[in-house]
């Protein structure tokens, strides 16, 4: 069942010549759970049984689960054109096909096998060979009962009959007809015979007319004697009536019989058909309520599960899906950073005071208001204050947290504090703000775009984060501006400042795809020169950027808390290393921006 998959079999579901239906195997999607999602299993389609295995390699190993289809419910998926659920009693598989062809496929098969595992099927009653004598045929008459239907194969062995005794009949009626075109000649012999005897009484020419005829080729032929047994060409007149009388006899009652047997079948059919066709419209009634509930209420532990504060999934079996395709995300993130070749961007950097003037747009007021903010609050030491918790503590790293929830939704405050060395403030704050070169460090955005440049150090962006099951897909729109403080102490270093915080556009409106998450996010850097010895140029081995990050995210909807904590523990660290590292890497052997 993403859930991407491939699904193969043969090309014809029953065998022409048994009239049973043929094993189907390929690969299918299906369900596993919710924290390893849709996996690849190959699955087979055999004697009623749908069986699966890891792969086609491993089945010889055993399969790692089984159906039988006597009783399933096969329900195709409303929305998911791919997708097929099977069900018995409390057992249910969700399977995803490459295509709805291969669907529907699977799903013919499968109904075809359901339809043979029990009797009465219409591909049963195909031509099965049969070299009856007349004895068997007569014993197997006598044995007949109306009350074998119940095993369901006694109309095809009468229907083997049948084609038994039209084999027989046909090659007595050939004798027989022999025999009467032998009888019309000799008939005429006769005639002709009596004829010739008139003219010899008259005119006696031969001793031996009454015995022998002749031919119209001048060879002589004895006639048919009534009194021998046997008639013209060794033809056992009497023994061919007496079996040609057998056979219709036999015909005649097998044929009653199928006409009864026929006559069961169809009063068996019509009350299944009328069971099925009630079964079918309780099997909808319920699916539509079940859609219908779904549509309320989070399905536990399936594939249709969206996030809720009534999930029925508990907090650490969210947690683990949570941190199981994060951890997908990183390996591929890693695998597409070997593989990938950067491509030296050359966006030109205004100069640094270039950003030290107020914006005129639109915007301008609250830029300010959210600079000064940060300013007054962001940069204030954590070590008094209760309210905040150090949770991380790695090197130069410290990540404080301070819990606040708001109706249920997780509303914690994020500060952390860090040092590099070898890049200045207004390179780190540049690689933060320049959009051109988002895509290069941040991993967990699928697309974002830029909908409005208001001036040289602002723009609003629209962005979509990858989506992280069963946690729903966020988006945020926010205003990105980029600012340098200059120090009102000649000792004190220049502050460099990039803030995003979340704004409303008519171009960007929320959809229901995505969650809208509200954010007030600061990068704060200084950058602290320690002087060079003696009359040596300042070099990067001189230079340490101070840097304050501070995130305050509203995720629009609810998760549960102890999730979204475990995961803001582990992500922000794992954030400011990679984009220090990135920065690092970019500047390194280039001149100094201060």
């Amino acid at each position: 069942m993403s859930e991407k998959s491939s699904s193969s079999g043969s090309e014809e579901d029953v065998d022409p010549e048994s009239g049973q239906p043929v094993e189907l195997g390929g690969v299918l999607s299906k369900w596993t759970n919710y924290i390893h999602g849709w996996q690849d299993r190959w699955v087979v389609l055999k004697n009623n049984t749908l069986s699966y295995y890891k792969s086609e390699d491993e089945r010889e190993y055993g399969c790692r689960g089984s159906l039988c289809l006597s009783k399933a419910v096969i329900t195709p998926h409303e929305f998911d054109e791919c997708r097929f659920d099977i069900s018995v009693n409390d057992s249910v598989w969700y399977l995803r096909a490459e295509d709805p062809e291969h669907r529907l496929q699977w799903i013919e098969s499968i109904e075809l096998h359901k339809a043979e595992s029990g009797y009465g099927s219409e591909t049963s009653l195909r031509r099965h060979g049969s070299m009856l004598s007349l004895t068997s045929a007569a014993s197997a008459l006598s044995a007949t009962s109306t009350s074998s239907f119940k095993k369901g194969h006694r109309l095809r062995e009468k229907l083997a009959e049948m084609e038994t005794f039209r084999d027989i009949l046909c090659r007595q009626v050939d004798t027989l007809q022999k025999y009467f075109d032998s009888c019309a000649d000799v008939s005429k012999d006769e005639f002709q015979r009596d004829r010739v005897e008139e003219d010899e009484e008259e005119f006696p020419t031969r001793p031996d007319a009454g015995e022998y005829n002749h031919n119209n080729n001048g060879s002589k032929e004895k006639l048919f004697s009534p009194a021998s047994p046997k008639g013209m060409n060794g033809i056992d007149f009497k023994g061919e009536a007496i079996t040609f009388k057998a056979t219709t006899a036999g015909i005649l009652s097998t044929l009653s019989h199928c006409i009864e047997l026929m006559v069961k079948r169809e009063d068996s059919w019509q009350k299944r058909l009328d069971k099925e066709l009630e079964k079918r419209r309780r099997i909808e009634d319920a699916y539509k309520s079940a859609m219908n509930e779904l549509k309320k209420k989070s399905h536990y532990g399936g594939p249709d599960y969206e996030e809720g504060p009534n999930s029925l999934i508990n907090e650490d079996e969210f947690f683990d899906a949570v941190e199981a395709a994060l951890d997908r995300q990183d390996k591929i993130e890693e695998q597409c950073q070997s593989e990938k070749v950067r491509i030296p961007r050359l966006t030109p950097v205004p100069p640094g005071d270039a950003y030290s003037t107020i914006g005129t747009h639109r915007f301008a007021t609250k830029v300010e208001e959210m600079v000064q903010n940060h300013m007054t609050y962001s940069l204030q030491d954590m070590g008094g204050d209760a309210n905040w918790q150090l949770v991380i503590e790695e090197g130069e790293m410290k990540v404080y947290r301070r819990e606040v929830e708001e109706n249920g939704i997780v509303l914690d405050p994020l500060k952390a504090t860090h040092s590099v060395k070898g890049v200045t403030g207004h390179e780190v704050c540049h690689y933060f703000w320049d959009t051109d070169v988002r895509l290069d460090w941040e991993t967990t955005i699928e697309n974002f775009n830029v909908v409005e440049s208001l001036s040289d150090n602002a723009v609003i962006v629209y962005q979509t984060h990858k989506r992280v099951w069963p946690a729903s897909q966020r988006d945020v729109l926010y205003l990105s501006a980029i600012r340098k403080i200059l120090a009102t102490n000649e000792n004190d270093p220049d502050t460099w400042l990039v803030c995003n915080f979340s704004v409303e556009h008519d171009k960007a409106l929320p959809t229901n795809r995505c969650v809208r998450a509200k954010i007030n996010v600061a990068m704060i850097c200084q950058t602290l020169v320690s002087p060079p010895e003696g009359d040596k140029e300042i070099s990067r081995d001189n230079i340490l950027c101070k840097i304050t990050y501070v995130a305050n995210v509203n995720p629009g909807g609810w998760a549960p808390a102890s999730v979204l904590r475990a995961v803001a523990k582990r992500e922000y660290p794992k954030f400011l290393k990679r984009f220090t590292s990135y920065v690092q890497d970019k500047t390194a052997g280039k001149p100094i921006l201060f």
